[in-house]
């Protein structure tokens, strides 16, 4: 009994001494972003049972020791803090990041991400980030269409996100112009404009001016009409187009021998409507003028950031802005066999089951769960409850270690009486 003692007091200081390990760990790590504390749990090494005499049945057992059984990972979610980082994303579901460097792909749930100097979605310690290239983007740097969102591919097609430190959105010539407004019916000058792009991205100027003929044809209005495309400032001319405008009594658009106008290299068509939907010549009306038209300026990238969804949004010095990324969130069938890898980061483990993503009711790739962008999810140790265990943990030590004391003199006094 006296040598049982001492295996029970020995297994028990080292059993409580790898639970007073886990839990230190958990508490060193309280304040570090995505980490998951581990619960320790023990189970008795061999057990003798006993019986009553009267029955077969077993009453009790005397335990000869303990050891870890397991340690397992706490899945509760950990507190979200605010940050001022777009690229800075907190998991509010299930689902993990997944990050590689030189080796495997790794999960993880801290989310403080951020562009290096390359324009590569990283970690602090520069691993990269995971996800799904939007494809958008010639190999020049140039920005080949607007995406509104990037969708999920497969799991094995997932890639470091990185994108060139340098892109370009390109310009995009105006092909027409719509002009809108009410010229009025008195004999004054009526002028309007429109922005209008041209293959060199200049932004330039169409101009309409309307004078109403001396001679008129009743019933209506007939205006005589002069287009002028020019440079902003009016410093330098391209083309000058003359036409007619002709208005019905009402005041509607007839017709007009106006049909487009060069731009710096491109035509523009020039559209004054038709009937009331357009350019009318109506006396009852205040005079109006406004102007649509198509191109865009181009613009050089102004940065990248993410939004909720996890799509990284490249945005222009023109003001426009298009998706060309997505991260990817992975998903486990059992996320207690993922293996530490260390600090916040995990290996797929045997237990685990391959990563997966969740899907829609028609088949399409989705992260399955709520990102938040702005935010972190912080660690989800508490420190009330992983200092009560790690009390616990440090008197049951004490026990044990007590229990071996209490042996060892049993023992010497045993040997004393021998003598």
């Amino acid at each position: 009994m006296m040598t049982q003692a001492f295996y029970t007091g020995i297994s028990g200081l080292q059993s409580n001494q790898t639970g007073i390990d886990i839990l230190s760990n958990n508490i060193a790590n309280i304040s570090t972003v995505g980490f998951r504390g581990y619960n320790v749990e023990f189970s008795s090494m061999f057990e003798e049972s006993m019986n009553t005499a009267a029955t077969s049945v077993v009453t009790s057992s005397i335990g000869s020791g303990v050891k870890v059984a397991t340690s397992t990972m706490n899945r509760d979610k950990g507190v979200i803090i605010l940050s001022e980082r777009s690229t800075d994303l907190a998991i509010i579901g299930n689902g993990w990041f997944g990050v590689q460097g030189e080796a495997d792909v790794q999960y993880t749930r801290a989310g403080n991400f951020t562009f290096d100097r390359e324009s590569d979605l990283v970690t602090p310690d520069g691993y990269y980030v995971l996800g799904t290239m939007g494809g958008n983007i010639s190999k020049d740097n140039v920005l080949t269409k607007i995406l509104a969102e990037v969708p999920l591919g497969e799991v094995a097609s997932q890639q470091k996100l990185r994108f060139p430190k340098s892109l370009t959105y390109p310009a995009e010539a105006s092909t027409k112009a719509k002009f809108i407004g009410n010229i009025g019916f008195d004999s004054k000058v009526r002028t309007i404009g429109a922005g209008v792009v041209d293959p060199q991205n200049n932004k330039n100027h169409l101009r309409l001016e309307f004078t109403k003929k001396a001679v008129q044809t009743p019933p209506g209005s007939q205006w005589d009409v002069k287009a002028t495309t020019q440079t902003l400032d009016g410093t330098t001319i391209y083309d000058t187009k003359l036409g007619v405008a002709n208005f019905d009594s009402s005041g509607a658009l007839i017709n007009t021998t106006l049909t487009n106008i060069d731009n710096n290299g491109a035509s523009v068509a020039i559209d004054l409507g038709s009937g009331f939907d357009g350019v009318t010549a109506i006396t009852s009306l205040p005079i109006s003028a406004s102007s649509v038209s198509d191109g865009t300026q181009g613009g050089d990238l102004r940065g990248y950031s993410v939004n909720k969804n996890g799509e990284v949004i490249a945005t222009f010095t023109n003001g426009l802005q298009s998706s060309v990324g997505r991260i990817a969130v992975y998903h486990f069938r059992n996320e207690q066999g993922l293996e530490r890898a260390s600090g916040v980061r995990f290996f797929e483990g045997s237990n685990s089951g391959a990563p997966i993503f969740y899907k829609d009711a028609n088949g399409k790739n989705i992260i399955g769960t709520d990102i938040v962008n702005f935010n972190l999810e912080g660690s989800n140790v508490t420190m009330t409850n992983a200092l009560t265990e790690l009390i616990i943990l440090q008197r049951s030590y004490d026990a044990n270690s007590k229990s071996i004391t209490t042996a060892d003199q049993m023992m010497q006094k045993a040997l004393q009486m021998d003598a």
